[in-house]
């Protein structure tokens, strides 16, 4: 594998030095390697399955790569450990205003950013109404034009 340069390096935010460091090395490799890429991810989420920005490469990767089902599993497990960081009720359905202005501010971004991943895996999925629902329930709340919801409502528009 060639060596990480300072131009490849994605900003992960604040995550362990040895979790950023797998997770550098999954997205150079992702490039052309896409089970070695794979590999370091499920590595730096075993090391620390707090890290946030794990459950975002390997949802992308899989996502991407049409490994639909294993992107939903990852993107799920993310959401679940997104609000539990950010003391959000377990049920996406419930979220208020209110409550995503007391949570945590990154994990709470996080599990918007990660609702409407979900929406889109789905939408992929051939799942229209579901993707609608959390497409829906992101307006709602006054958050889907600040993560790309969008972008997504655009496109299951354009599949209808």
């Amino acid at each position: 594998m060639s060596e990480i340069r300072e131009g490849d390096l994605i900003d992960f935010g604040e995550t362990p030095p040895e979790v950023n460091e797998l997770l550098q090395r999954g997205v150079l490799l992702s490039r052309h390697d896409k089970a070695a890429a794979d590999a370091l991810f499920r590595a730096a989420l075993a090391r620390d399955p707090s890290a946030l920005a794990t459950y975002f490469c390997l949802y992308k990767i899989h996502a991407y790569g049409a490994r639909l089902d294993d992107a939903l599993v990852i993107a799920e497990a993310g959401l679940a450990e997104a609000l539990r960081q950010a003391g959000l009720p377990g049920d996406w359905t419930l979220w208020t205003p209110e409550d995503l202005a007391v949570a945590a501010p990154v994990p709470a971004r996080f599990a918007l950013y990660t609702l409407k991943a979900i929406a889109f895996i789905q939408l992929r999925r051939g799942e229209p109404d579901e993707t609608r629902r959390r497409l829906d329930r992101l307006a709602a709340l006054g958050a889907s034009d600040g993560i790309g919801g969008g972008v997504v409502a655009d496109l299951a528009r354009a599949v209808a």
